[in-house]
């Protein structure tokens, strides 16, 4: 199989038990904690230089665990026409898989520099094991996260009969490493997301843990990510 350059913007298929083992590396990896909002420059640098690394086995495979100061992004995907208000927050192109999405304070944010070599070299099955990664997280909080067909990332049904999305995920594979990854809102100012279109979607919103009533902290979130990781993708260093 050809060396992947690609931004994931794929419908993941179902993780199965056999694709599941083969997402799982026996080598740990480095989970790491910023511990003030970090500049989305600055993020993309330093993931991007990590990935590098991991690719020629210089360096650990790293979950990093981070918020950003609110600000959009636009992914490969990304239309025009879906930047609602260009001047409410800074805007980046982040070169990842996806459309436009938001970062901000109460966002858990997770960057995944992880290497397919070692986990099964299949893209769709790595996406659909970070989309498994955030469900299983959720269900911790008592929260059922669900796929939807065609759309990306995670959704929540409301007892009302409609839907949110409550996680993003877009994923850059760059020789076979990934870099990108996944955001789960916590607590965020939902009202941010009024200056774009979040993933091209116009008739579903957004929600979040606090907004469904679940008064789960980062560090909550953080934890119930880090013990599905090990379950899913193998040890933590």
């Amino acid at each position: 199989m050809a060396d992947p350059n690609v931004a994931a913007d794929v419908n993941p298929r179902p993780v199965v038990e056999g694709g599941r083992a083969a997402l799982v590396s026996e080598q740990p990896v480095e989970w790491t904690h910023a511990q003030a909002p970090v500049a989305y420059e600055d993020a993309l640098n330093q993931m991007e230089a990590r990935a590098a690394a991991v690719a020629a086995h210089e360096a650990r495979e790293q979950v990093w665990l981070l918020e950003h100061p609110p600000l959009y992004t636009a992914g490969t995907s990304a239309n025009a026409s879906d930047l609602v208000d260009a001047n409410r927050f800074p805007v980046f192109q982040a070169g990842r898989g996806g459309q436009y999405t938001y970062h901000g304070p109460g966002q858990r944010v997770a960057y995944l520099m992880l290497d397919l070599r070692d986990r099964g070299r299949d893209v769709r099955c790595f996406v659909s094991g970070v989309e498994q990664l955030v469900i299983d997280a959720l269900a911790e909080f008592g929260v059922t996260g669900e796929r939807r067909e065609g759309r990306i990332g995670v959704w929540v049904a409301r007892d009302d009969g409609t839907e949110a999305k409550i996680a993003a995920i877009g994923i850059r594979i760059r020789r076979w490493v990934s870099f990108h990854g996944l955001s789960i809102n916590v607590n965020p100012d939902l009202s941010h997301f009024d200056g774009i279109v979040p993933c091209g979607i116009r008739e579903f919103g957004v929600t979040s843990l606090a907004d469904l009533g679940v008064p789960a902290t980062l560090a909550d979130v953080d934890e119930a990510l880090q013990r599905n990781f090990n379950r899913l993708f193998g040890s933590v260093l």
